[in-house]
Parts: C-alpha cells; sequence; structure tokens
C-alpha cells in the first residue's frame, strides 16, 4: 500500500489531469485505477458495439424506434462491466504486469490493493452490473451471463496463443448481440454479421495498441497480434479494418439499411486510413492515440444506425 499521506501514483497510460487524479479521494484513486475510470475510452468502445445493435434493430424495425432508456441502461453496464473485466484482468496478470514499464505501476503490482481487496471490488461491480442485466428481456440476460465465458478466458489467452486480440474482440464485441436481442428477444444473421465485423474492428484497434508493449511482451513471453503481424502491422490492421467496414455495410443491408447508413459509414473508412497510415510504434504515445480514435469510430457508425433509422 502506498505510505500514509503519500499520494497513490498515476499509471503512465493514463492521461494527465485527467478526472481521477484530480478530485477523486485518495483511498478510492486505486480502485479507480483498477476499474481504469481514469481511461474511459474502454467503456466507449464496449457501448458502442451495444448502441450499434440497438440501432440496428432500430432500422429493422422503424416503428419501434431506437430505445434510448436502453442505450442509457448500456452505458451504466459498460462502465460496471468494463471495470469489473480490468480489475479482473489486473488480479491475473498482476506478475507479468510487474515486468512491463506501462503497468508496473497499476494498483495491484505497485502495492497500492492487495490482490483480496481487488476480488472484493471485482464482485462489487459485477453484481452492480447484473442489476443493470437484469432489466431486459430473459434471453438478453442469458447471452449477457453466457458473456462472462469470454471474460474469464480473455486474460489467460496472451499466454497461450498469438491471438489473444481475438478473444478481446469476442468480448469487446458482445454489445451489438446484446443491443439487438434487448429489442428482438433472438437474434438473427443481420446482428452476427455486426457481431463479426466488430470482432475484425477490435482486433485492429488492439493490435495498434499493443504496438506500446512489443519489447516488454518478448521479454517476458507475452504473445500478442503485434508480436505476430510485426513489418506487417500496417497491412494486416488495413485487412481487418476493412473487412469489419464490409460486414457491418452487409448487416445493415439485411436489416433495411441503405444508401445513407453506406455513405456516412465511409467517415469511417477515413478514420480507419489516417489510424493505418500514420501508425509508428517508435514515436511516444503515437499508437496509444490512434487506439483512442476508435472512439470516433463508435460515434460514426452509432450516428450512421440513427440517421438511416431517421431517413
Amino acid at each position: 500500500m502506498s505510505e500514509p499521506g503519500q499520494q497513490p501514483t498515476p499509471v503512465p497510460d493514463a492521461k494527465s489531469g485527467n478526472w481521477v487524479d484530480r478530485y477523486a479521494p485518495d483511498w478510492l484513486k486505486p480502485y479507480a485505477r483498477l476499474a481504469r475510470w481514469d481511461r474511459p475510452i474502454g467503456f466507449y468502445l464496449l457501448f458502442w458495439p451495444c448502441a450499434w445493435g440497438l440501432g440496428l434493430a432500430a432500422i429493422a424495425n422503424p416503428a419501434q424506434g431506437f430505445d434510448w432508456w436502453g442505450a442509457v441502461l448500456m452505458l451504466v453496464g459498460a462502465i460496471l462491466m468494463r471495470g469489473a473485466g480490468c480489475t479482473f484482468n489486473d488480479i491475473v496478470d498482476r506478475d507479468i504486469d510487474m515486468q512491463v514499464a506501462r503497468t508496473r505501476l497499476r494498483p495491484i503490482p505497485s502495492g497500492q490493493v492487495t490482490a483480496r481487496d481487488a476480488m472484493a471490488f471485482l464482485i462489487a461491480q459485477a453484481l452492480l452490473g447484473s442489476v443493470v442485466l437484469f432489466q431486459f428481456n430473459r434471453f438478453t440476460v442469458w447471452a449477457g451471463v453466457a458473456s462472462l465465458v469470454l471474460v474469464a478466458i480473455y486474460p489467460f489467452m496472451k499466454r497461450v496463443t498469438w491471438w489473444p486480440q481475438a478473444f478481446l474482440g469476442l468480448a469487446f464485441s458482445y454489445g451489438a448481440l446484446v443491443g439487438w436481442s434487448s429489442q428482438t428477444g433472438g437474434l438473427g444473421w443481420a446482428p452476427i454479421l455486426l457481431y463479426a465485423g466488430t470482432i475484425l474492428w477490435v482486433i485492429g484497434y488492439d493490435t495498434i495498441y499493443a504496438l506500446q508493449d512489443v519489447e516488454d511482451d518478448a521479454l517476458v513471453g507475452v504473445k500478442s497480434t503485434a508480436r505476430l503481424f510485426g513489418e506487417h502491422v500496417k497491412p494486416a490492421v488495413a485487412t481487418l479494418y476493412a473487412g469489419a467496414f464490409l460486414l457491418w455495410n452487409v448487416a445493415a443491408l439485411l436489416a433495411g439499411g441503405g444508401i445513407v447508413f453506406a455513405a456516412l459509414s465511409l467517415v469511417a473508412v477515413a478514420l480507419f486510413t489516417w489510424q493505418v497510415w500514420t501508425v509508428d510504434a517508435a514515436v511516444p504515445d503515437n499508437p496509444r492515440f490512434r487506439f483512442d480514435s476508435n472512439k470516433y469510430v463508435g460515434i460514426v457508425i452509432a450516428l450512421a444506425l440513427l440517421a438511416e433509422w431517421v431517413w
């Protein structure tokens, strides 16, 4: 734990001057950092597929419209479950985190929080998340419960496969299915293709994020698509992004969408192109900044779906 009167140490990959560092009481800061409240990009990226699923369902059933209250609940759920997932990840990875420059000051490896206290915090977040989940229909509740398997296995994948980003994609894209099923009580090809495209998107942006840790990961023995792709990382990520864009458009077409979504979603292509063209792992903060820009991709696709529904 931090010494009495000592400020809990910020982590290097958090934006300086974030609200946790500035306003949270000292006792809360380590737990807020465990849940990544100082880095909201994660719950944005978890929430946007939920909003996309809601938007796709609105296109398929225009009379029912977009479920704004459902979106609010899913945003709260995304914050809670992203925090729970990050807490679990830090409990599992605490030995690895001590050996990586970017993560060694996280609350558990730095001694600010014990693994036992972190587990209690994890359970509290998960229980609150379940309260949100139970506001939806039975199919969605069971679908949400099933997603916990993906959340549980993800932290271990970097030890056994070069594709841990694919397992992150399976977990982080799940909101596309939850959003759709919360409105329809089931699934179909449109949400499945939306989910598949979102998985490719997650693999792409997390590969960019993992470029920050390539050297440390090689020393520790952690696998990632950033290491797997090596010097071919740019064309690999470009291919993943192209596949995501194609599948999103097919999903919109199957739901009853058309030219409005197709046209507006080209803004996401411009963002993807900029990310791939300019990413440079040798420049500090370059990969993180391009990773962060995916929150704008989320906004663009959500607005494109809403515009298609209104149209």
